[in-house]
């Protein structure tokens, strides 16, 4: 892999910022000096950065049943706890992928694998993100359509891939795009307000039966699906 990917995986930042650490010199492999970015390491190339040896972390994934009221970011605002206070100390530095806004909750996968991460985000892939809705007041079957065919919001044209109602407030849908707190804004459009939102699957992975603000590993099966679906490769180790 080129060697800023392998810099960034050894968590010494950005890609753009390993970037600037290759070119003032301060990285060798195999004890030669390289300042040419676009060097590839390979299998087997001991890679030396800032005066000590340094390796890619070991692949994690994690998902967490985020509760309502934190955010998804690793810093507190207005007393807010973040999703990382539910996390244990050796995963504080764990990136989400994607996020939930505050007041949702929910299914939050947590992955230092970038390209899968990158796969499972990237709107090119479709990774589809399923979400049980519940709003203030009966809804419309009528506005189904209206849903499925698209609302245009400032970043463009809305629209769920599927939607299933299940009770006289209470619907599940599905997205392939990513806007942001689009849900909410796609139901505020046809003057619902949206009381409660839960992620319950993206892609292949489901939140199933795991308690609000509980986490846990990824089975190397879980993994592999998340792969497939997102068309990602097999993290190089």
């Amino acid at each position: 892999m080129r060697l800023n990917r392998y810099l960034a995986l050894c968590g010494l930042g950005s890609r753009r910022a390993c970037e600037e650490i290759i070119l003032r010199g301060g990285v060798r492999v195999n004890g030669r000096p390289v300042r040419e970015l676009a060097t590839v390491v390979q299998p087997g190339d001991t890679v030396f950065a800032k005066g000590r040896e340094v390796r890619p972390a070991e692949s994690r994934y994690m998902v967490l049943h985020k509760p309502s009221g934190c955010l998804s970011s690793r810093q507190s605002q207005g007393g807010k706890p973040t999703v990382y206070d539910f996390l244990p100390r050796e995963a504080a530095t764990l990136p989400h992928v994607g996020r939930l806004d505050a007041e949702s909750e929910g299914l939050l996968l947590l992955s230092n694998d970038g390209a899968l991460a990158q796969a499972i985000t990237h709107p090119s892939r479709h990774v589809e993100k399923e979400y049980e809705v519940i709003v203030d007041r009966s809804f419309d079957p009528q506005l189904v359509p209206k849903l499925l065919k698209g609302i245009y919001l400032e970043e463009g044209r809305a629209k769920a891939a599927h939607v299933q109602i299940e009770g006289a407030n209470k619907l599940r849908v599905v997205l392939t795009q990513g806007i942001n707190r689009q849900i909410r804004r796609m139901f505020a459009a046809l003057d619902y307000k949206v009381k409660r939102l839960t992620r319950t699957r993206l892609g292949p992975l489901k939140l199933g039966r795991l308690p609000r603000g509980a986490w846990r590993e990824l089975t190397a099966r879980e993994v592999d699906a998340l792969r497939a679906a997102a068309g990602a490769s097999r993290r190089a180790r």
